[in-house]
């Protein structure tokens, strides 16, 4: 028994690198793929976005840093005033650090300007316009330390 277990092993140990030189030819595999294709389809993206958040993001009240954004709008439904700037597509943002402050005010056209002329003689007479403004009360920010010159 001893002897054909050998030479088992010995077959073995020579036929081992013929087999990595020489591998046995590949059966052929039949590969199915998808006839669909997956995921989502290229149309109708547009109930997919997110809707965009118009409103007011700072009320009334409420100490703003310069730079922060304190409403975002389609049309101009509130107007910006003193220390608020307008920005790109009409949002409103602060220009200096302060507290927040809406006033309705009676609007006056600039004669200049012909639609805004013709709105207002379209009205019937004695209506006025109130617009709402924005504004920014500066405050002195509390706790700061300023240095003193020692005598």
């Amino acid at each position: 028994k001893s002897s054909a277990n050998n030479t088992l092993a010995v077959l073995a140990l020579r036929t081992w690198p013929v087999a990595l030189l020489c591998p046995s030819p590949a059966t052929a595999l039949a590969v199915r793929y998808a006839s669909k294709n997956t995921g989502s389809s290229s149309k109708n993206l547009g109930t997919k976005s997110s809707r965009r958040h118009y409103g007011i993001k700072k009320m009334e009240g409420h100490y703003v840093h310069a730079g922060n954004t304190l409403g975002t709008q389609c049309q101009f439904r509130w107007h910006p005033g003193a220390r608020v700037g307008p920005g790109k597509r009409k949002c409103l943002y602060a220009v200096e650090e302060g507290i927040v402050h809406y006033t309705k005010e009676a609007y006056v056209p600039n004669p200049s300007n012909s639609e805004a002329v013709d709105l207002v003689t379209r009205m019937p007479k004695g209506v006025v316009l109130y617009k709402t403004f924005v504004h920014l009360v500066p405050a002195k920010p509390q706790g700061t330390f300023k240095f003193v010159a020692m005598l």
